[in-house]
């Protein structure tokens, strides 16, 4: 059957976000590693394991995890929005969570300094605030599609925090017709329930549209589900099991375009 739209995921998908937070991290940890005389790398590595460790330790990181906003998002995120009492929760935590893994991280590697560490806990947010990137490809495949199909954007993630990725790229909201972004509507990919709003949305069936995403466990398992086709950029050449099995696979979003016809 002919395809009507085109569901596409944001990070990693058409933004660069792990660029965004690699290069972040790369800035903050250098201005660490002059202040405390460590290694910027070690000191990545060490800030890194403890934001995931905490993150993991809080009653809320079930709700995060079926959300879909992980621990280096929580590095930057203000989590103001959003209905559940989790973010209200998420919202207190974040400031502490912030000076406790940057503080954590300099004592890994033997600095026990806290004014360090609630200094370069809010030098990251700056660096990744300013740094919106974009794959060169994005407007381009963007541009082919956009009055041939219904375009929807589905991404999980926190609402102030996903939307403010889309601020920082202000070109990027007017291609979609719809954006659904998990943390407001309460339940993440692979959930069925999203997945169906989105197909609502559009007034499509699942054989109608096609899921663009970067991971196998979100994008491409829920898509599989409610059995509509989808599309995997694997631009890393990761290599997959069969649990999860794209209806396509791609490396670049513009080999997107002769699957669509």
């Amino acid at each position: 059957m002919a395809k009507l739209a085109v569901l596409f995921d944001l990070d990693d998908t058409l933004l660069w976000d792990d660029r965004s937070v690699k290069e972040a991290f790369d800035a903050t940890c250098q201005a660490g590693a002059e202040a405390a005389g460590v290694d910027a790398v070690e000191l990545e590595e060490a800030v890194r394991k403890e934001a995931r460790s905490l993150y993991e330790s809080y009653e809320t990181f079930p709700f995060t995890k079926m959300i879909g906003i992980n621990p280096f998002e929580g590095l930057w995120a203000n989590f103001r929005e959003g209905e559940q009492e989790e973010f209200r929760k998420l919202e207190q935590l974040a400031p502490t969570y912030r000076r406790e893994a940057w503080t954590k991280g300099l004592k890994a590697l033997g600095v026990d300094n806290q004014e360090l560490g609630a200094r370069l806990a809010e030098q990251f947010p700056a660096e990744r605030r300013a740094r919106p990137i974009v794959y060169d490809e994005t407007f381009r495949l963007l541009d082919a599609l956009k009055g041939k199909y219904k375009l929807l954007l589905l991404t999980n993630g926190s609402p102030d925090l996903q939307q403010e990725k889309l601020t920082g790229v202000p070109q990027l909201a007017p291609y979609f017709d719809h954006i659904i972004i998990s943390g407001a509507f309460g339940e993440g990919k692979p959930a069925v329930s999203i997945f169906r709003h989105a197909l609502e949305r559009l007034g499509i069936e699942p054989e109608q549209g096609i899921m663009v995403g970067d991971k196998l466990t979100t994008d491409i398992l829920g898509a599989n589900i409610i059995g509509m086709d989808s599309v995997w950029i694997n631009r890393h050449g990761a290599v997959r099991s069969d649990e999860i099995v794209p209806t396509y696979e791609i490396k670049h979003l513009e080999e997107l375009l002769p699957l669509l016809g």
